[in-house]
């Protein structure tokens, strides 16, 4: 292939996949204009059929989200039949993670091979500190908040057994990850519910006790500390629930108002480009709002693939079960899919199980433990809810051509340590046959 700079941009960024183009968005969705001009040009120029648009989740840096479209992207070239020339792009917003929690390190690996056995049990937990590479993660998340941060770091590593103590910790998170009354973050933080989440409202010491149970559910049974230095855990877990629920908020800014206006570029200049969405965790709930902010009329996305989606179950919902009058934030947007929208769940994801719908729970809901993860459950745990005419099927199952479709990856979404589990192992041949089966990508 003779050399340009989407190829050279490829090589340099490690992909391994040609050709490829980065899509850089800042918090407030504004685009790299120089990087989204050469996408739009580059689909055109070459000839490219069908261009795969993958946005990452909550962990991941820039290196790690690279590192992820490497692993993803690889399986591709070997299945993709004559006559179908693939294109990549991949989406850099600026979420974090929380570097004590891992990433499985799973090569890409053939369908039909079989899944890694699932690890030890983890070994008991150390103290629940914020390490210095998570606190600068923080400060490039959070710019402006060292002092506040560095607070927290302190707490943290102090862990007073003082009620007053826990109230100072939780002030400090939710000043945090506060924004701007009537802005953009704000209007586009929930999915289905209107309001604020009770872990940045309710009594301090009582959402870290929730919190330092919860992690106990996800396996691990030997958290550290006793009484109520033992709720530090939970204060801990309380910190990166409400950093990733600002990521939340974050990702429909940037799929809204940044990726839905770029994908309208592109479809405008390649209109017989095929345009193929994945999203994974939040990055997922990115590109279902990309949908809603292309523009009126504009056609082109010919599938949507939706990988451990950290969003509620009932965002494309009409009536919401437990509130008929209301629907889900995202209602009816699937209907702006030329096939079918996806969704590839998995119950072995402790992330999306346990944590997210005790973070995602309004203040003032009464709902008991049952209920919380039923009403406020996210889509990569269980799939798509409350949608007339979804189907379920297993992994391997022909997808259909049309419609909300939810697929149980269970069989190789399984592995990872606590508490996430198997949130972030995705990098499968079987789901990369998903992304091509559902946007009828011819195969070999």
């Amino acid at each position: 292939m003779t050399d340009t700079a989407d190829s050279s941009g490829a090589r340099a960024a490690g992909i391994g996949v040609q050709p490829y183009w980065e899509l850089t968005f800042d918090a407030d969705g504004d685009p790299d204009a120089g990087q989204r001009d050469r996408l739009v040009a580059g689909a055109a120029q070459q000839r490219v059929t069908d261009l795969l648009v993958f946005a990452h989740g909550w962990n991941n840096d820039r290196s790690m989200a690279t590192r992820l479209y490497q692993r993803f992207f690889a399986p591709f070239p070997a299945m993709a039949g004559a006559g179908v020339r693939l294109g990549y792009t991949g989406v850099i917003w600026p979420a974090m993670r929380f570097s004590d929690e891992p990433i499985p390190d799973f090569d890409p690996v053939a369908a039909g091979t079989p899944p890694a056995p699932a690890p030890p049990p983890p070994a008991p937990a150390g103290p629940p500190l914020l390490d210095d590479a998570t606190l600068h993660a923080l400060m490039r998340t959070f710019p402006g908040r060292e002092l506040t941060l560095r607070r927290l770091q302190e707490l943290l590593a102090e862990r007073p057994a003082a009620r007053s103590a826990f109230d100072e910790f939780a002030r400090l998170a939710r000043e945090l990850v506060a924004v701007r009354e009537g802005s953009a973050a704000q209007r586009l933080a929930e999915d289905a519910g209107s309001g604020t989440p009770a872990m940045l409202t309710d009594d301090p010491l009582g959402v870290c006790e929730v919190f330092t149970a919860a992690l106990e559910k996800c396996g691990r049974q030997e958290l550290f500390g006793d009484g109520l230095k033992r709720m530090w855990n939970g204060a801990k877990e309380l910190l990166r629930q409400s950093g990733y629920y600002a990521m939340k908020r974050r990702a429909g800014v940037v799929g809204q108002l940044g990726l839905g206006p770029a994908l309208g570029k592109v479809v405008k200049s390649a209109p017989g480009t095929r345009i193929h969405l994945i999203g994974h965790s939040f990055g997922a709930r990115l590109v279902s709002y990309g949908l809603r902010g292309m523009p009126a009329g504009v056609t082109g996305v010919k599938s949507v693939t939706l990988l451990q989606g950290a969003f509620s179950h009932y965002a494309f919902a009409p009536r919401l079960p437990h509130d008929p009058d209301r629907g889900g934030a995202l209602e009816g947007v699937q209907q702006r899919v030329d096939g079918p929208m996806v969704s590839c769940h998995s119950r072995h994801d402790s992330a999306l199980s346990m944590l997210y719908p005790l973070a995602s729970k309004l203040s003032g809901d009464s709902a008991s433990f049952l209920g919380l993860f039923d009403r406020w459950g996210a889509m990569g745990h269980d799939g798509i809810q409350a949608v007339d005419g979804a189907r379920r099927l297993d992994l391997g199952a022909a997808v259909p051509g049309k419609g909300c479709v939810s697929v149980d990856a269970s069989s190789v979404v399984r592995n990872g340590p606590p508490p996430a589990g198997a949130h972030s192992d995705v990098c499968h041949g079987e789901l990369a046959r998903v992304v091509l089966a559902a946007g009828r990508v011819v195969t070999k």
